[in-house]
Order: C-alpha cells, then sequence, then structure tokens
C-alpha cells in the first residue's frame, strides 16, 4: 500500500489550523501543523514528502515571504495558499512566485480536498522521479542489483568497474533477458560521467526516419527534446537494440563518432540483443562501426551458465512477490532445486522473474508445481528428475545454500531458531554460511 503523502499547515489562527486539519486528516491524509512559518522552515527540507497549505497573511515572515524561502529549498514543492477576501493581486503574485494553487476564505472544504489531492499527485510523481534518478546515478545500488556469486557474475561486475572507469564507446551483448541494459546503467553510474547527461533510445521501436530524427534531428520547433546526440552531450547515450539500425544510419553514426575524437565527448554503448540462432554482432553491424564499438566490450551472461545463483535469484523474487500478494512464499524442494538449475532458460532473469511471480500465485491458491510452470513455458521439456549433466555435488551444495538463505531470511538472522529448524550445531553452520558467502548482517 502506497504510504500517505505529509500535509503541512501554516497558519497563526489555531481554530483555522484545527479546522483544516481534522479536515485531511478524517480525508486519510498524514497532516503535522505549524503557527508560523518560522517553526514550519524548521521542518520542511527539500526532500520533505508531501505539500504545504499555508496562510498568506501572518505577523513575522509571512506567506508570500514563507512561499520564496520554500521555492528557494525545493521549486517543486506545491504549496497551496489561502487569501483573504479582496487579496486575489496577492494570490495572483504568489502564483508568478512559484505557488501550486490558492483558495480563497471562505473555501469550502471539499474544494480544498479536491486541491490536495492533485497536489499531493504531483509531489509524489517528483519524489518517485527523484528516486528513481538517484538509484540509476547511484551505482552502489545498481551493483547489488546485479546479484550471483558464480564466476561469471563475478566477472561481470569486475568488466562494469574496470570499463566504467575508461571513457571510450562499449558494446553490451548478451542474449534476450539477461539485463543487458541494467548493465548499462550501472556502467554509467561507476564511472567519470555519473550524475551527467544519460540517455536511452530504443532503436527497434522506432520507424527509421523517426529514428533517424531523434538521433540526429533535425528537430520540429514544437518538439520538447533535443535530438539523443545533443541532449547527451557530455555524458552516455545508450542505444538499445542497435542491430536494428539501417546501413544508412549505421553510417551517420559513426560519422558522429570520428567527429568527436578522442576522448569521447559523448559516450556511446550500443547494446546488441541478436536472438536468431546463430547469429552474432558482427553480422548486424558494419565492420567499421563495430571496430568503433567493440574496443571495449561486455557479454553478460546467459541465466544458465549462473549456476546456483538461478536459486539466489528464484528465493529473492518468490519474497518480493509474496509480500506484494500478501502470502507465504513458495517452499522450494530439492527436486524443484534441481528443476529449476537443469532448466534451459531461453528468457532468462526475465523468464525467471515471471516463473517466480507465477509460484507465488500457485502457491497462494494452494495448487501447481514449479516443474508444470516450466513445462508450460517449454512444451518441448521433459520433466527433470534426475542430476544429469552436472556433478551430483553441485546440486546438495546449491539447494544446501538456499534452504540455509530461505531459513535465515525467515527468522531475520536469528541464528538460535535457524539452528533449531535445521538441526544444524553452531560450528556446523557458522561454517555453512562462511562457505556459501551468507553473512547474518545481511538477514537483520
Amino acid at each position: 500500500m502506497t504510504k500517505a503523502m505529509k500535509i503541512a499547515i501554516v497558519d497563526d489562527e489555531q481554530d483555522m489550523r484545527q479546522s483544516i486539519n481534522q479536515w485531511l486528516a478524517l480525508s486519510g491524509y498524514d497532516t503535522e501543523t505549524f503557527a508560523s512559518a518560522e517553526d514550519a522552515l524548521k521542518v520542511l527540507g527539500p526532500e520533505y514528502p508531501g505539500i504545504v497549505i499555508s496562510d498568506i497573511k501572518m505577523p513575522g515572515m509571512d506567506g508570500m515571504q514563507f512561499l520564496k524561502k520554500l521555492m528557494g529549498n525545493d521549486s517543486a514543492l506545491p504549496v497551496i495558499m489561502i487569501t483573504g477576501h479582496g487579496d486575489v493581486p496577492m494570490a495572483v503574485e504568489a502564483m508568478r512566485v512559484g505557488a501550486f494553487d490558492f483558495l480563497e476564505k471562505p473555501f469550502n472544504p471539499d474544494r480544498m480536498s479536491e486541491l490536495a489531492k492533485k497536489a499531493t499527485g504531483a509531489r509524489r510523481l517528483v519524489m518517485d522521479n527523484r528516486l528513481l534518478r538517484k538509484e540509476l546515478s547511484d551505482g552502489g545500488q545498481l551493483m547489488k542489483k546485479l546479484i550471483g556469486q558464480s564466476p561469471v557474475m563475478e566477472r561481470l561486475r569486475e568488466d562494469i568497474l574496470d570499463l566504467g572507469q575508461a571513457d571510450g564507446h562499449v558494446l553490451i551483448e548478451g542474449e534476450t533477458g539477461t539485463g543487458k541494459t541494467l548493465v548499462a546503467h550501472a556502467l554509467h553510474a561507476v564511472g567519470s560521467r555519473a550524475g551527467k547527461k544519460f540517455v536511452l533510445v530504443s532503436c527497434s521501436a522506432l520507424e527509421e526516419e523517426a529514428l533517424g530524427k531523434r538521433l540526429f534531428g533535425p528537430m520540429l520547433p514544437e518538439d520538447a527534446q533535443l535530438p539523443a546526440i545533443e541532449e547527451a552531450r557530455g555524458g552516455t547515450l545508450i542505444l538499445e537494440d542497435i542491430e536494428a539500425i539501417s546501413e544508412g544510419l549505421q553510417a551517420r553514426l559513426l560519422s558522429v563518432i570520428n567527429e568527436q575524437g578522442t576522448p569521447a565527448e559523448t559516450r556511446i554503448v550500443g547494446i546488441c540483443n541478436m536472438q536468431e540462432a546463430g547469429r552474432t554482432c558482427e553480422d548486424a553491424l558494419r565492420p567499421d562501426l563495430l571496430y568503433r564499438l567493440a574496443a571495449l566490450r561486455i557479454t553478460v551472461p546467459p541465466l544458465r551458465q549462473r549456476g546456483e545463483d538461478i536459486l539466489t535469484l528464484f528465493t529473492r523474487l518468490g519474497d518480493q512477490f509474496s509480500d506484494e500478494y500478501g502470502c507465504d512464499a513458495p517452499k522450494v524442494s530439492a527436486q524443484e532445486a534441481a528443476q529449476l538449475l537443469q532448466a534451459p532458460w531461453p528468457g532468462n532473469v526475465r523468464q525467471l522473474i515471471n516463473v517466480a511471480e507465477r509460484a507465488v500465485l500457485q502457491a497462494r491458491r494452494g495448487s501447481g508445481t514449479i516443474a508444470s510452470l516450466l513445462m508450460s513455458d517449454h512444451e518441448e521439456m521433459q520433466p527433470v528428475m534426475t542430476t544429469e549433466g552436472k556433478p551430483l555435488k553441485e546440486y546438495v551444495e546449491a539447494f544446501e545454500r538456499m534452504l540455509i538463505d530461505n531459513t535465515m531470511r525467515r527468522h531475520k538472522g536469528s541464528i538460535a531458531s535457524v539452528m533449531e529448524e535445521l538441526c544444524l550445531p553452531r560450528r556446523k553452520k557458522k561454517k555453512k554460511m562462511a562457505k556459501y558467502g551468507l553473512q547474518r548482517s545481511d538477514y537483520l
């Protein structure tokens, strides 16, 4: 459930404060009141998770001065001003300074609720966008999303950190659903261009003429954005599905790259998503463009190569979806763990997300198996009943790690509870956790 936005009510008249407070609290808002602008400013910082309703005429700092202070701290903070009869010119001036809207006394409470709903909706959108931008600029948070202890994932994280510090163009390749766009975000966030422009264009989503205009211009006067090459100047331009670019546009892109020189003014990261069997990025891109882009290259591993990471991801996803749907996460048996590990996963992580969500929904209904979900995705797939194809030891260790991880999560890191449920002596449990890279602090 979305947390209610706050509403700060600022008015020197106690009766008015209490009246507004009571009405909005009954409407489900989290309210707080202040008798003066000076008191309110001690609380209302740039990231205030809500809106402000303030009287204009107050002793000391009046509403206009207060509004200017708030706009100086955070110009996107919605402020609804309350004006007396005949103060329309002042209200107009407040709107010019940056007020969201105004109410004229005496006002209809329903009108106030309507404005509060619009203002909190606008504020929530601003806060969500800020959080997203912060997340996409936080290299540490992005790297945490690249979950897994398998050698191929360790190598991927190392490649991102290394190439993030370089300044050349990059080609990211891999199968569909492996997380190539997440890798591109991380590459930008851990490098010297973090905090600068990050522009993403999906090349397969536009026809050739529209794509050419989006990348290179010219843009029409009514167009709100610059051509992507200009928009990303100084930062990073991500070209998703770069293999979809026509020969003609590839030539124009190569020309832009050659004109930039070294170091590149705009770093270009191409994401190549070759889904057809036997085809590579070399088949799709002209050699001279490939040469310029692929000097730095990252290959995102398919899920089937990530070993026990599959069980770790499935567990995390199961926890997330069970929280979302308000039910217990499905318990995975040893046989089901083997089935997850041996599945071909042509849709990679994207497919695993889908299977995990459906497994939670099945568990909520009390029916269905993980095997049935895997077979519904791949009709040709036979039920996995053995550990053929990998040493038995690998399956046993993967299941053991998943079991300890699940139990630690369920008991929120309580050592005594985990030892009791799994019948593990303290020393043995400590040894197992060290072996599988599990730390109690991650579960607290």
